[in-house]
């Protein structure tokens, strides 16, 4: 089997196990995710945080993103060809759906430079314990995290996410560490 085989049919498998996920056990999982990064010294420490505005097959991202507006530069992904810009979030009712995956994203907002990120919270099909990511395929955080130069990378899933190895390919970037239920 193909590596790019292999990735397709995890991504078939992790999609069954999500469509199964109880929407009350969703939301409790979620939020002790969250707890565990509002909880770290990092987290804690950083000004400027990327984060995304999950999907409905996603961890649900949009409580934790409009609570820490008001303390922190939050900064959501808008996708722009095959890259993604990084935009300031500023409130719920400046963002209109777009993209392939019909992803909610800020259409204002200023652009901020990858630079400027201390904290970035990172979404993935599947991870592993190494920090390897499996994404959608399309290689946009392939693209966009070895620009993250200054940030802590957190990846964030439930625990039928974790895998005991996702297969990379040399353009494969992983994250720091995930965080998980």
């Amino acid at each position: 089997m193909s590596k790019n085989e292999l990735k397709n049919q995890i991504r078939k498998a992790i999609k069954s196990h999500r469509l199964l996920l109880d929407p009350f056990l969703a939301r409790e999982r979620a939020s002790y995710v969250f707890a565990e990064i509002e909880s770290m010294e990092q987290f804690q420490k950083a000004t400027t945080v990327l984060a995304f505005w999950s999907l409905p097959d996603e961890i649900n991202t949009h409580d934790f993103v409009i609570k820490w507006a008001a303390i922190k530069r939050m900064v959501l992904p808008v996708v722009v060809g095959e890259e993604l810009e990084l935009r300031l979030f500023n409130g719920v009712e400046n963002m209109e759906k777009s993209g392939g995956f019909g992803i909610m994203e800020p259409k204002t907002g200023s652009l901020v430079n990858p630079d400027e990120i201390d904290f970035a919270i990172i979404p993935g099909v599947a991870f592993d314990r190494n920090g390897n990511r499996l994404g959608r395929g399309k290689g946009y955080y392939d693209r966009t995290l070895p620009l993250l130069r200054n940030a802590v990378k957190v990846g964030i899933a439930y625990e039928f996410q974790i895998i005991d190895s996702v297969p990379v390919s040399e353009h494969d970037i992983p994250v720091d560490l995930v965080v998980s239920n």
